[in-house]
């Protein structure tokens, strides 16, 4: 449900070569006008004659009611629970306020696969299928965020801990295609947001039970010990 290590170009080896990423990330949403853990939306809104850069990798996860997602049910699996809310809208991009009736905003972007080696990588890429397939009418959308153990740790013994030990890659792998998932990261926007990663999985009533398998062996690893807190937030798509 997670990958997250610094990469080759993560914000300390670009310190010496200008602004980093994550200066980049958190600058252009605050410019946007999204700043701190409770803003929620302006789905649609696009950036103003010579106005901020947008950034295409941001996502933001409206809980309200309103949205193109109905929560069928939602769950602490650990931790604090999120209020609950009716409908998730799904908005590309940044907003600039909450819409009536949000509950909670949750933010982040994508980026490339941290742990996975060269090998599983290609595997990855050959086998994953895109989120939105017509027949993934099923979804979820699982926060989580780590301990401060698991950030204490070093780049190898994370890498250790996801791949060596707990297979992580390598149990995805196994529920692909059936399975699509779009990982964002928080934590390339600030150490202030609520969770280090939100997870979207889309997939067909007919795998929802491989679905929860996926889930079940994921928790049963030795990197599970490190979240703290994770929501786990099943929707189902509305008719248009």
């Amino acid at each position: 449900m997670s990958d997250e290590v610094l990469d080759p170009g993560s914000d300390r080896s670009r310190s010496a070569q200008g602004p980093s990423r994550r200066g980049f990330l958190a600058g252009s949403v605050a410019a946007s006008g999204l700043a701190g853990r409770g803003a929620a939306e302006g789905a649609g809104q696009g950036p103003a004659p010579g106005g901020p850069p947008v950034n295409p990798r941001l996502f933001t996860f409206i809980g309200g009611n309103a949205g193109g997602w109905s929560v069928v049910e939602a769950r602490a699996i650990a931790g604090e629970p999120l209020p609950a809310v009716e409908r998730l809208d799904i908005v590309a991009g940044a907003v600039a306020a909450p819409p009536g009736g949000a509950g909670w905003a949750l933010r982040g972007v994508t980026s490339n696969e941290r742990y996975a080696t060269r090998v599983e990588k290609d595997q990855l890429v050959q086998a994953q299928a895109k989120l939105g397939r017509p027949e993934a009418t099923l979804a979820a959308l699982i926060p989580i965020r780590k301990s401060p153990k698991w950030w204490a740790l070093t780049q190898d013994e994370r890498r250790a801990l996801f791949g060596d030990r707990s297979r992580h890659t390598e149990i995805g792998l196994n529920y692909l295609p059936a399975v699509a998932r779009r990982l964002h990261h928080c934590r390339d926007l600030g150490e202030a947001e609520p969770f280090d990663f939100l997870t979207l999985f889309d997939y067909a009533p007919a795998d929802a039970p491989a679905f929860d398998d996926l889930l079940a062996a994921l928790r049963a690893t030795e990197e599970w010990k490190f979240v703290e807190r994770e929501v786990d937030i099943r929707l189902v798509r509305v008719d248009p």
